[in-house]
């Protein structure tokens, strides 16, 4: 599937339709998404801000997907663990950038030619349109090469 496809099919997707969650760019080459949050009466906790579920849930999918595309089929990717640190109130548009550059990936073969699980970590911050932060998201994901990737080039299935 085609980036500009799945961003639009992903916009339309009820969890981050009816949360007002937005994906507004996914480069071509997948390494480089950037989401957005507009407050909404109906994303707004009781004090007025940015219901922290939302601020949460706008990160959630992005590395996993932008990893699955850029390493292919013969990879397991999956979302380990996540934590958030409510920094500011949210009000207005927020932003968030997820990146992955050469090195990440190299990383990440390295760590995984052998059939190993590995578990980088990524970093988002949520900022506001005039770039203060609002929250700041760690998460994990689980990395590891499949079986018949790893015999194809020659290791065994130990």
């Amino acid at each position: 599937m085609k980036p500009s496809t799945l961003r639009h099919l992903i916009n339309l997707w009820p969890p981050f339709l009816l949360a007002g969650i937005h994906a507004t760019r996914f480069s071509s080459d997948w390494r480089e998404i950037d989401v957005e949050l507009r407050l909404r009466w109906y994303n707004r906790n009781y004090v007025g801000t940015h219901f922290g579920g939302s601020l949460f849930a706008m990160t959630d999918p992005w590395y996993m997907l932008m990893l699955m595309h850029v390493l292919g089929p013969d990879y397991y990717v999956w979302d380990q663990r996540a934590s958030i640190d409510f920094i500011a109130p949210g009000r207005g548009r927020v932003h968030a950038k997820f990146r992955l550059d050469q090195t990440v990936l190299a990383d990440i073969r390295a760590h995984t030619a052998g059939g190993d699980k590995y578990l980088p970590e990524f970093t988002i911050d949520v900022v506001d349109d005039v770039g203060e932060l609002v929250a700041r998201v760690q998460k994990t994901l689980y990395i590891r090469r499949k079986p018949r990737a790893r015999l194809e080039i020659g290791q065994s299935d130990n």
